[in-house]
């Protein structure tokens, strides 16, 4: 019985340390992610605060176009966009003069 006892220990022990070395690792791949996501949001805002200060006169409707899906099948149980989006179309390609 006391055999029996030291094994379950020891296993327990084993059981102890194992989960304790993978708990690290899983906050390493967390921690190597997030840093990553950081570096990826920190691009991105980049690149965006850039774009907005890059507006001329007459790219408007192209700035508009990059941030609207112009995949029309990309949800099945969105509304029917198809006109708004052939509008946007037309006026990316030729943009209203004032």
């Amino acid at each position: 019985l006391e055999r029996l006892d030291a094994n379950s220990r020891k296993q327990e022990a084993e059981w102890k340390e194992k989960a304790i070395k993978e708990l690290e690792e899983w906050y390493a791949r967390q921690d190597e992610q997030l840093q990553k996501t950081k570096a990826n949001n920190r691009a991105a805002e980049e690149a965006f605060v850039n774009d907005i200060d890059e507006s001329s006169p007459g790219t408007e409707w192209e700035r508009v176009a990059r941030l609207c899906d112009f995949n029309p099948k990309s949800s099945k149980q969105a509304k029917d966009v198809s006109r708004m989006r052939s509008v946007l179309i037309s006026l990316k390609q030729a943009p209203l003069v004032h």
